[in-house]
């Protein structure tokens, strides 16, 4: 599928944006990554999700999220983002159901889905749970909206400081490989979401810009009237972004497990950035939402109840469904897991705030 991103190059007069490269091998309706039928998430895919570690992190956050209807914080609907396959969706909707029946009974379910391919594996699982999947995000929503990976795969630009001056990394192609070009900085979004951000890069470092991240979620926030909006994904703030191990920035592609150059395999492999928290947190405060929460994703988990779902067992079967839950809670909550470099944050549109015993135990 090379050609496609030749074309591209080609129209555009020589070079794109790293935006519009990872749209185009990402997000092509018929031939991108994620549009693909091939396993993605897995040992027999690319990468793994905290959603694909077990089941308990789904009923984790059912137990929460049901908390939070039961105490009348939210209305009863959920809706999800980016579920891929459907099985963090699928397990909560069940834990909810076992947790709480009551807010189960009144619950609307919505899934926000791009890929026409996960559509259709989303349906097939859910087809006995009354979840309505579609390709848009709904208007007028209230209730609780979450996305668990989203932002990270969202497209960035890539900008480079070489000889004191800001350059826009860009995407070209010579005898028949993808390279690297540099140009000057032109682009005025760019510019305006350093100085926002207040970030001046060192010599060269490498930084990408999320400029289609800040474009969602002023369209999210367009479709919501009150809501929960919780959001896990890894990231760094700025200070971060600013030491040593950063300076070349975050982006890399995943191809059957293995880190990858992100010009590699084009539409055959998962690019991925982590996300800005700082820039996530100042665009939610500047649209006006209230923050609720704010932690690390193995803080959260913790407070949010997840040993409760530990089980005591005589099995010597390390395969037995216990043993197996057991050791996925351990994952989700041991320093230096895959939780220790995600942030889970809930923000209120029309919400001020949650009440003090939210975390309160069963």
């Amino acid at each position: 599928m090379k050609h496609l991103v030749f074309d591209l190059i080609d129209r555009q007069g020589g070079s794109i944006s790293y935006a519009e490269y990872m749209n185009l091998v990402l997000y092509h309706p018929e031939h991108g990554y994620y549009s693909s039928t091939r396993q993605k998430i897995g040992k027999g895919g690319d990468f793994y999700t905290s959603s694909n570690v077990s089941d308990v992190y789904a009923k984790v956050f059912a137990a929460f999220f049901s908390r939070i209807v039961e105490k009348d914080l939210a209305e009863p609907a959920f809706c999800e983002i980016g579920g891929g396959t459907g099985r963090f969706l699928e397990a909560l909707l069940l834990e909810w159901k076992n947790c709480s029946p009551r807010t189960y009974e009144a619950l609307t379910v919505i899934s926000v889905e791009g890929s026409r391919f996960h559509r259709n594996l989303q349906m097939e699982r859910c087809a006995d749970l009354a979840v309505s999947v579609q390709e848009q995000l709904p208007e007028n929503f209230r209730g609780i909206i979450f996305s668990n990976e989203l932002f990270d795969a969202f497209p960035v630009h890539v900008v480079a400081k070489i000889d004191s001056q800001l350059f826009e990394v860009k995407v070209a192609y010579k005898n028949g490989a993808l390279v690297e070009e540099f140009e000057p900085l032109k682009n005025e979004e760019i510019a305006s979401f350093l100085l926002w951000q207040k970030i001046e890069l060192s010599e060269g470092q490498r930084f990408e810009v999320p400029l289609a991240m800040l474009s969602y979620m002023r369209m999210l926030d367009h479709a919501c009237e009150a809501a929960v909006i919780a959001m896990a994904d890894y990231g760094y703030t700025n200070a971060e972004w600013h030491t040593p191990a950063r300076k070349q920035g975050s982006m890399r592609g995943y191809f059957r497990h293995q880190m990858m150059p992100p010009l590699l395999h084009p539409f055959e492999m998962d690019i991925t950035t982590h996300i800005h928290f700082d820039a996530y947190e100042k665009k939610a405060e500047e649209l006006g939402w209230n923050l609720l929460v704010k932690e690390r994703q193995d803080q959260f988990l913790m407070n949010a109840g997840i040993l409760s779902f530990l089980h005591e067992h005589s099995h010597r079967d390390p395969f037995s469904p216990s043993a197996k839950q057991n050791r996925a809670v351990r994952d989700l909550i041991m320093p230096g897991g895959i939780s220790s470099a995600f942030h889970v944050f809930l923000h209120g549109k029309g919400i001020e705030r949650l009440t003090d015993d939210i975390y309160k135990k069963w």
